[in-house]
């Protein structure tokens, strides 16, 4: 299908019209050796093709500046990350104000069959770090997070409290979570309880 058929809408148009990511009425949260916060309003594009096309992986390299990674990898540059979500299937995440951008980036040097969907409506970023973060993860999803399984890098699709999250190692303590906006207040509070031992709680 020829792109020129393609509906391409850029969802902040203008810094003018207002916008709010689902936790903006939360403040950041911290305790002992722990912290959350909101990544609000980043910029999220799912794109999809086939890995083993040489062309396919070279265009999102050239638009983005990152090479395809590889099954349950990520790879990021001072700007933006790239996950692996499935065989065929990775999220891009950026700059807010850069999704219109990095999408026509995508599809000037796409072809052939593939897809870019902006997504970042739909889901937002939280960061959690700090020495006991994992702890906080282990209580929360059964995936293997200890360093021997979940090195730097690394992401996953797991359940989550009763959710599901997207979990990336960022670096030895911090880690990320995509998750649904429709979840976003649930699996906030979630955070909170399971940090209640280490004293966490959100700023005025």
């Amino acid at each position: 299908m020829s792109d020129s058929l393609i509906a391409v809408m850029d969802q902040r148009p203008s810094v003018e019209v207002p916008t709010r990511s689902p936790l903006y009425l939360r403040g950041d949260a911290n305790g002992h050796g722990l912290s959350i916060r909101e990544n609000a309003l980043a910029a999220q594009l799912v794109i999809r093709g086939k890995a083993n096309d040489p062309s396919f992986a070279q265009g999102v390299q050239t638009a983005t500046g990152l090479a395809l990674p590889g099954t349950l990898h990520s790879n990021a540059n001072d700007d933006w990350r790239l996950r692996w979500l499935t065989p065929d299937e990775w999220l891009l995440t950026g700059p807010a104000d850069a999704a219109f951008s990095m999408e026509a980036k995508l599809r000037e040097q796409l072809s052939g069959h593939y897809a870019v969907i902006n997504v970042s409506g739909g889901q937002t970023l939280l960061q959690l770090s700090g020495a006991n973060a994992k702890t906080v993860l282990m209580k929360s999803c059964p995936y293997d997070v200890h360093d021997r399984n979940f090195p730097v890098g690394k992401v996953v699709s797991t359940v989550f409290a009763k959710s599901q999250a997207t979990l990336c190692r960022l670096g030895d303590d911090t880690w990320e979570l995509v998750i649904r906006r429709s979840f976003a207040d649930y699996i906030w509070r979630w955070l909170l309880d399971a940090g209640a031992e280490f004293g966490l709680s959100e700023q005025a």
